[in-house]
């Protein structure tokens, strides 16, 4: 016997939530069960487009704000055929009952990366509501035909800055009749349920509708968590493979490439402070250029977030994913140990020494990656032709245009007095003094620890909406992850089936939700 039950996801993002769902089977004493989604809702046109294209499923693009929530969000009026989802409407897109909704509203007015300041104003308290609304909506548009698990997911913040919401939610929920676990017992690791390779703690409120399930609801099993390397080593190498713009580095300042360098794995940009720069020196591999190392301490405020500039290491599991963009705004980096292809990758490879005097210790190798010295010879060697390495002047009319581009084929080179600030970005490999390349990670490896399909319902190569590296990651961060859904819903299943069965379910794990003789809930702490 198979039974499918019906999901609905509310700010459904990019699909993970929906992914995790549809991967999720149980079996229960010959039932086998799994999910079927029925439709995903997201307020970004881009979001929905990669949601259709992961999932394969539908997903309406909507906007679930009141009239109110719009004008206080964005500062002024709808434009003109904006309209309202009111609970009938709802009702008429979505036809189809659900047996599960699953909501993750944004999150960004509860999260700590906001300032408290922030947080307050009109725009991000505007934001918060719709965990409210969304409820709201649901128990008014299915109110003849309630579903049997509401679940809200958030970051676990949104128990201290969204309390009174959190409050409006439950009257709500207890009004039409369901029971809810309590705030202590709510928090669960998305690394731990779901095996990924980052930590990311989550909040999780879930309603239950006793007219429909009357059985304990359980936590997921917690699982060993990976380490960094051990999803990051399955994917090709940056730049490499099919997928585009989602696995290239990012250009970064020679400035932040030398940060990054002289941070230890595992630290961040406070261990700048303790950094004792004049000792060290930043040495060409495939040269002769030698450079002392400059104050990378410099540019730093009082204040300034822990995650900057945050190095992890390779093998230990990393923090959580989120949608920053560059190391200098929290975007994670790693000390990447794989060099050996990087050979004839990278002209620009440099690595971090420690001052030893006029000339390090004379070795018997041969080649300068292995320790062979090296020394910037100007001499020529043979009797190049005129113009060959010609710089010419700025303020003079240049020699006849040629369609060499190398320098050595003529005076291709030009005397610029515009001397930039910083040194021209670009992607350049410098050696830390443990042996491996701090670097950023790229768009698809943070996709990866996060558990997502690397490719496509169709079975095409990873690909996302548009051509912005910075929504890419937003989305990203965003995301619920895939395996912790999976869990998330395995767990969902396992009850429904055996309140099909006319049982109560007996597990090994703590319970989530648990009711008393008297339908009630039952507070457990932990």
């Amino acid at each position: 016997m198979e039974i499918t039950y019906k999901t609905l996801h509310l700010f459904c993002g990019i699909g993970g939530g929906s992914i995790g769902f549809a991967n999720a089977q149980e079996n229960f004493r010959g039932i086998t069960g799994k999910f079927e989604n029925i439709c995903g809702i997201d307020v970004d046109p881009e979001a929905c487009e990669d949601y259709r294209n992961l999932t394969g499923n539908r997903a309406e693009n909507l906007d679930l704000f009141s009239r109110e929530q719009y004008i206080q969000f964005h500062g002024k009026q709808p434009p003109e055929g904006w309209d309202e989802v009111t609970p009938m409407k709802l009702r008429r897109i979505i036809k189809d009952i659900p047996d599960v909704v699953f909501t993750s509203p944004p999150c960004k007015g509860f999260s700590g990366l906001l300032p408290e300041a922030s947080a307050k104003t009109n725009k991000y308290q505007a934001l918060n509501k719709l965990t409210v609304r969304s409820i709201q909506l649901i128990l008014e548009a299915y109110a003849d035909n309630l579903p049997a698990l509401i679940l809200l997911e958030n970051v676990p913040r949104i128990t201290t800055r969204g309390k009174h919401l959190l409050k409006q939610i439950k009257q709500q929920l207890e009004l039409f009749g369901y029971v809810i676990n309590d705030d202590k017992d709510n928090y669960h690791d998305c690394g731990e349920i779901g095996g990924l390779a980052q930590r990311r703690k989550r909040y999780l409120m879930i309603a239950r509708n006793p007219a429909k399930l009357d059985a304990f609801v359980y936590k997921p099993p917690k699982l060993k968590l990976k380490s960094i390397g051990e999803v990051l080593g399955n994917l090709p190498l940056p730049g490499q493979g099919k997928f585009g713009k989602l696995h290239q580095l990012p250009n970064l300042q020679w400035r932040t490439w030398v940060r990054l360098a002289m941070i230890p794995a595992g630290g961040d940009w406070r261990d700048l402070e303790k950094c004792d720069w004049e000792k060290y020196m930043i040495t060409q591999l495939d040269g002769e250029l030698t450079l002392p190392v400059a104050d990378p301490k410099t540019g730093f405020k009082s204040g300034t977030h822990h995650a900057i500039y945050r190095v992890q290491k390779w093998d230990d599991s990393g923090k959580t994913v989120t949608g920053a963009m560059r190391p200098n705004n929290g975007a994670p980096c790693i000390a990447d140990p794989r060099l050996d292809y990087q050979k004839g990758r990278y002209t620009n490879k440099w690595q971090i020494l420690k001052w030893e005097g006029q000339a390090t210790t004379v070795t018997g190798t041969q080649d300068i990656q292995a320790g062979a010295q090296s020394i910037a010879d100007p001499r020529l060697t043979c009797k190049p032709r005129a113009g060959t390495m010609g710089v010419q002047k700025w303020d003079e009319p240049g020699k006849t245009v040629i369609g060499a581009g190398d320098i050595h084929a003529g005076s291709a080179a030009v005397s610029d007095p515009r001397i930039p600030d910083e040194v021209e970005q670009g992607v350049y490999i410098i050696i830390a003094e443990d042996g491996t390349w701090h670097r950023p990670l790229t768009t698809l490896e943070l996709g990866a620890l996060q558990s997502l399909p690397l490719t496509l319902f169709s079975g095409k190569p990873l690909k996302l909406a548009r051509n912005s590296d910075a929504r890419y990651r937003e989305r990203i961060g965003n995301m619920v992850p895939p395996a912790a859904a999976q869990a998330i819903a395995s767990t969902m299943l396992r009850t429904l089936l055996a309140n099909e069965a006319g049982e109560w379910l007996m597990a090994g794990e703590e319970i989530w939700v648990i009711p008393n003789n008297q339908n009630e809930e039952l507070v457990l702490n932990n």
